[in-house]
């Protein structure tokens, strides 16, 4: 059986305010709500899920927003440090214009690797990128009112994880994941998977001597890897151990299967199956219109929906 890491899954970030996330994400850049949930651990926090039309993996932003009990994190280090969308050409100008219009902090547009970007951060702080690709971005963009798909976001180009040394981390990339070194900038390194075509780009940017960083409020808390399914799951299970590292169980997270294990370089990494996605408990119309309970807190439904945060 040919088990293949096929880029990126999802990523999951932590914010403050529930309903800024929620506005900021849905309104300002456009992307669908896909789902409605609560923190498995803590089912008095939401987890929201952020996609296009059916929450297709290498589309999936997620948030923790823990409202005023969450401290502002710090860029640095063994973080994730930037996440970036990518977005048609010539779409680069409507997008400093909304950013400008709804007061979101960006930079001027800037170039690497030959591409096209427009960096900005969101309400708390998460630095992410607009980033036009040297090859067109085919797939379909979830459409809003304001947000057409001429310039819609197409889903994730890149991550990049920030490093004092790269080397164990890169060794992560390609001995266990599969992925190669593409190009390089200065102290930024570029690798690819070459068993998709989008959200298959990680970028590493070794700084030696810099402060590690502080995951909280703004910063991303882990980085999921797709996989087709729970036996290329458990594949990369053994793969990992055979490195020396730690690795959870497999965990069922109700819409993918999912392992856990922190990366030599200290970010936490998962490993997320396409399966069984997320119209199991919606239909693709209602994705993201109710909120939707963990069996394991179905019968404590109507306290946790009177502690939730309301959005409308």
């Amino acid at each position: 059986m040919d088990y293949k890491i096929l880029g990126i899954h999802h990523i999951t970030a932590i914010a403050g305010d529930a309903k800024r996330n929620y506005d900021f994400y849905t309104r300002v850049l456009g992307l669908r709500m896909v789902k409605k949930t609560v923190n498995f651990d803590d089912p008095e926090t939401y987890h929201f899920y952020f996609g296009d039309e059916v929450g297709t993996p290498g589309t999936i932003l997620t948030f923790f927003p823990w409202g005023n009990r969450v401290h502002q994190g710090r860029r640095g280090t063994q973080q994730v440090t930037e996440i970036g969308y990518a977005v048609p050409e010539g779409s680069l100008e409507f997008w400093r214009q909304r950013l400008d219009a709804n007061n979101v902090i960006y930079n001027n547009v800037a170039e690497k690797f030959g591409e096209q970007y427009l960096s900005f951060i969101d309400p708390d702080g998460l630095k992410l990128e607009l980033t036009v690709p040297k090859k067109a971005d085919t797939r379909t963009p979830w459409e809003t009112d304001e947000v057409k798909a001429e310039h819609a976001t197409r889903g994730f180009h890149h991550i990049t994880i920030t490093t004092s040394k790269m080397d164990a981390t890169a060794r992560i990339l390609t001995d266990v994941f599969g992925y190669r070194l593409l190009e390089q900038e200065v102290n930024r390194y570029r690798f690819i998977i070459d068993t998709v075509a989008h959200a298959s780009l990680v970028d590493i940017v070794e700084v030696p001597g810099e402060a590690a960083g502080l995951v909280a409020g703004g910063s991303v808390h882990h980085v999921a890897f797709r996989v087709k399914d729970e036996a290329s799951l458990m594949h990369f299970r053994e793969k990992v151990i055979a490195q020396g590292l730690n690795i959870t169980e497999k965990i069922d997270r109700n819409y993918f299967y999912s392992l856990y294990f922190r990366e030599p370089g200290g970010v936490l990494f998962e490993i997320a199956t396409d399966n069984p996605g997320f119209a199991t408990d919606e239909t693709v119309a209602e994705l993201g219109s109710g909120l939707k309970l963990p069996p394991q807190y179905e019968g404590y439904r109507r306290r946790i929906e009177n502690v939730l945060p309301r959005l409308d």
